[in-house]
């Protein structure tokens, strides 16, 4: 295999575990509960506590890597994750738990945007795609993996060995990093924004706390708004921060690329839809349709395998259609996929179930990657870092703020007809809703240049001959490569 695609695959294993953890305990926290004395309710503090320390550490990462090398704070990222996820496994309170999951956030905060970082200071231009489908299939394989692992695992064996089997994971992928993967980092990264960092940590904890616990019934609806316009306001106060700043932690300036800019806005939006998906789906089959939560598991599991099919087909697609056309036709798709669930009901037969996942998930994971390829494709490489730490934590508010959102439409929806149980038609108006929502992004995409990545998926079937590559000198900044630099550090 290509050195530059083992690399991309290695790292698409590490972020595979990473992003498994996010959901694999969903399933079992009612036997989590039992064994540490507390509610199965209480136990989402769990979940939220993992997403809180991704979304406030993550900023850092960028300067992190540049400081100590991507190679190095990769591997150390790894080890953190293996000792939270050994302390989790050993867990006897709530308070225990939610500790340890913190400290497991922080090494899945280096993981994401350092491997990110290493793949495109790495791989050549004409190779972005096919790199960027291997980052892409975790973040669309984790969160709908981690549901029947967890439920397997805590039925068969016991729940703790849902933390205590990624320890020869994380081992063997600090090997092969080791390995092959080289020490890409920036020469002079400057000085840490320990300012800016404390602002956005304040910031991201309010806003992706805050959206966290709306619906949960922790605290009331007052304390809830004012978590996150608290939140908002630290944010605030770091956007007047970066401008004088000579170093920002998180550089605003790329927003005025326009391709940088539209990829972040219209794919948080895209996210924000389908950070529901993990929450709705398996409520809509368990508690609307009474399957077990392994059998929920395994059917969405299928749509997962619907992003492994797209992994052949992403490049072609994005070569013949261009990357504009392929966001704004893909996203109508993937609206219509998504609003389709509205329709099921406890008597729709499994065959349609999966045929729908399995297609949503093909688009679905196209749109991923189509969006991942395209927010780095101005973008210097010496600002790699820091365009690599703003997507990954507008991925994270995105995640975490579309949990929030679909529990607040099930609960409007519960409210306006006077309900409190989760019927199998409470859902209907959620995937509906967001659905709609979710075609906000078509607007910010039909703004995008009719050239908007152009060469990042290889040779452009529109503009240039099937048997000539693009020259690397064409593409607006481009990444530096193996066969055009040196060294892997770039100059």
């Amino acid at each position: 295999m290509d050195r530059s695609l083992l690399t991309a695959l290695i790292v698409a294993s590490a972020l595979l575990m990473e992003n498994l953890d996010s959901t694999v305990i969903s399933t079992s926290l009612p036997l989590i509960a039992a064994d540490l004395g507390t509610s199965p309710l209480s136990l989402k503090l769990a979940m939220t506590s993992y997403m809180l320390s991704l979304a406030v550490f993550i900023p850092a990462s960028g300067w992190v890597a540049d400081r100590f090398g991507a190679r190095n704070v990769f591997r150390v990222a790894l080890v953190i994750f293996i000792v939270g996820s050994i302390l989790s496994g050993l867990s006897q309170s709530l308070e225990q738990l939610v500790v340890c999951r913190v400290i497991q956030g922080i090494g899945g905060s280096m993981m994401t945007p350092v491997g990110r970082l290493i793949v495109l200071r790495s791989v050549p231009r004409s190779q972005m795609i096919e790199a960027f489908t291997w980052l892409t299939f975790p973040a669309m394989v984790g969160p709908m993996l981690g549901p029947p692992v967890g439920g397997f695992i805590s039925t068969y064996f016991h729940w703790r060995w849902i933390f205590f089997i990624n320890v020869p994971i994380a081992i063997l992928g600090a090997i092969l990093v080791t390995k092959y993967i080289a020490d890409v980092r920036e020469e002079k990264p400057g000085d840490f924004d320990f300012k800016g960092f404390i602002l956005t940590g304040l910031g991201f904890t309010g806003v992706v706390f805050g959206f966290s616990l709306a619906g949960g019934h922790f605290i009331s609806a007052g304390p809830n708004i004012l978590l996150v316009l608290a939140g908002l306001g630290f944010l605030g106060l770091y956007v007047r921060h970066a401008r004088t700043h000579p170093n920002p932690l998180l550089d605003l300036s790329l927003f005025q690329l326009v391709t940088f800019r539209r990829a972040i806005l219209g794919g948080t939006i895209f996210r924000l839809c389908m950070g529901a998906v993990p929450f709705l789906l398996p409520l809509m089959l368990q508690l609307g349709f009474g399957l077990s939560p392994f059998h929920s598991g395994l059917l969405t599991f299928v749509s997962a395998i619907g992003a492994l099919f797209m992994k052949v087909a992403s490049g072609w697609v994005l070569r013949t259609f261009g990357f504009r056309n392929t966001l704004i036709v893909n996203g109508i798709v993937c609206a219509a996929t998504f609003a389709v669930n509205a329709l099921f009901t406890p008597a729709t037969p499994h065959v349609i179930l999966l045929s729908i996942f399995l297609v949503g998930g093909f688009f679905r994971s196209l749109q991923f990657t189509t969006l991942n390829g395209l927010v780095f494709s101005d973008v210097d490489s010496a600002r790699m870092s820091n365009a690599t730490g703003i997507n990954a934590t507008s991925q994270q508010i995105a995640a975490s703020g579309g949990i929030a959102l679909g529990a607040i439409f099930v609960e409007m929806t519960q409210f306006a007809r006077g309900e409190s149980a989760l019927t199998p038609d409470i859902f209907a108006p959620a995937f509906l809703g967001l659905g709609v929502l979710m075609l906000l992004s078509i607007v910010i995409y039909l703004r995008l240049p009719p050239d908007a990545g152009e060469g990042l998926a290889g040779p452009s079937k529109r503009h240039l001959p099937a048997d000539r590559d693009q020259p690397a000198a064409q593409a607006p900044n481009p990444a530096p490569t193996p066969a055009s630099t040196p060294a892997p550090t770039p100059a």
